[in-house]
């Protein structure tokens, strides 16, 4: 999870060794060698550096997950195919920093990776020819994967990416807190900004959104959703409606109670500020549960989706999650396909071990989801309760620059105060250029 946002400092290369044959010219073992002629072992030897140049590398390239161990397990994937596949080698890169910096450079050279990651297929890298469609290696198994997942890989009836985590984000909140307070657990948010204040004790703050006070993008992802708005309809940027402008108001409301926690040594995807109890609510997903309920325990930990903006509203959850896809522009796209078929299909071992074995998260398919015991119970089950009643995810036309523009705009009502009204004109205004241009229009 993890699942991003420093400057890059380092990509981290690990090649996967193997053992190189040699010419021998004196043999350990003279009887043996009196048997064999000296011409075979020239052969042998041609054999061998002919069969190096013939392996095909297949280039794989992960974002730095924070659990421990799942850059262990990611090379045990790499080393497990290439020992079953003979004259294919798996390297891994595993990328600190800004994955998506590295990687859209990476993509415009003859060297970036085979197989890499995406939280989301979008059209802008279709169009750029970056994708390999990949509907072969759904026959017979597409109607097993989650809708929601599938949504964020398919463009125009083409799949161009493999689920292999889903990410629910939603706000955990402290049972015995709320108890010892008097408060329920809000469903709107007048209601969250009440209960932040209740819960705010000056030792213990309220809510924890993160240290630019939930500026980010995916909670603002659900916020908008709580506001009855979309982000795109069709051709056309939609987000700039009366219930978003009203739920940017109240949250410039929340940040103005000075009951959020600000500061804190941890980002809002690590659960640290809650466990340490200084946050009687923190936004996070549900990669940090294990964590969270070995430092509180299962009976004290609760969970909510983002509150709607009032009673006509609907809460939100945001999916998020992590997409395999494969460089249109390999050399091996079809060796790519064939290791992505495997490690994201067809293994359910693997599967199951890279959703739940460092932290949790929900299988993409169904028939892999219902084998995950841990999520069965407490407040994991009540989160897959809350997915197909609120769950959602962002449109494939929504690009990194729309994002960004939507974001700053964000960061502008809730850091320095500006017009909600004003921000939201400003940044329809330059989201549907980028639209726009997108379409072609």
């Amino acid at each position: 999870m993890k699942r991003f946002l420093l400057s890059l400092t380092l990509i981290l290369a690990l090649a996967l060794i193997t053992a190189c044959g040699g010419e021998t010219t004196e043999p350990a073992d003279t009887e043996s060698a009196a048997d064999q002629p000296a011409e075979s072992t020239e052969a042998e030897s041609s054999e061998e550096e002919m069969a190096e140049e013939d392996e095909i590398v297949i280039q794989h390239w992960y974002h730095q997950y924070g659990e421990e161990g799942t850059f262990d397990a990611v090379v045990r994937y790499a080393e497990e195919y290439s020992a079953m596949t003979p004259g294919v080698r798996v390297e891994v890169t595993w990328v600190p920093g800004d994955y998506f910096a590295a990687l859209n450079s990476a993509l415009l050279t003859d060297e970036g990776p085979d197989v890499f990651e995406l939280q989301t297929v979008t059209l802008d890298r279709v169009e750029a020819g970056q994708l390999e469609p990949l509907d072969d290696l759904f026959e017979g198994v597409l109607d097993d994967f989650n809708q929601t997942a599938m949504q964020r890989v398919i463009i125009d009836d083409t799949i161009y990416g493999v689920p292999m985590i889903m990410d629910p984000q939603f706000v955990y909140y402290r049972k015995s807190m709320f108890e010892e307070a008097g408060v329920d657990v809000p469903q709107t948010m007048e209601e969250l900004i009440a209960a932040t204040q209740a819960l705010d004790t000056g030792r213990v703050k309220g809510l924890y959104l993160s240290n630019d006070l939930g500026a980010t993008s995916y909670l603002l992802y659900m916020s908008t959703w709580a506001a009855n708005t979309e982000f795109i309809d069709g051709n056309q940027i939609v987000f700039n409606t009366e219930d978003n402008v009203r739920m940017w108001q109240m949250k410039q409301d929340l940040v103005n109670t000075g009951s959020m926690l600000v500061g804190a040594t941890t980002e809002w995807w690590d659960p640290g500020a809650f466990n340490d109890g200084l946050t009687a609510m923190q936004w996070c997903g549900l990669w940090a549960m294990p964590g969270i309920i070995d430092a509180l325990g299962a009976d004290d930990v609760g969970v909510m989706p983002w509150p709607a903006l009032d009673e006509n509203a609907t809460p939100s959850v945001w999916i998020g999650g992590w997409n395999q896809s494969v460089n249109a522009n390999s050399n091996h796209v079809d060796a790519a396909k064939d290791y992505v078929r495997w490690l994201w299909i067809e293994n359910a071992e693997t599967q199951i071990d890279w959703n739940l074995g460092y932290g949790f998260h929900v299988p993409p398919r169904a028939s892999i989801a219902a084998q995950a015991e841990v999520l069965k119970d407490g407040p994991a089950a009540e989160v897959l309760e809350m997915l197909p009643l609120y769950g959602k995810t962002t449109p494939v036309t929504w690009t990194g620059a729309m994002d960004s523009i939507y974001q700053d705009a964000h960061s502008e009502v809730l850091l320095n105060g500006a017009d909600p009204a004003e921000q939201l004109s400003v940044a329809e205004e330059a989201a549907q250029s980028e639209l726009d241009a997108l379409l072609n229009q």
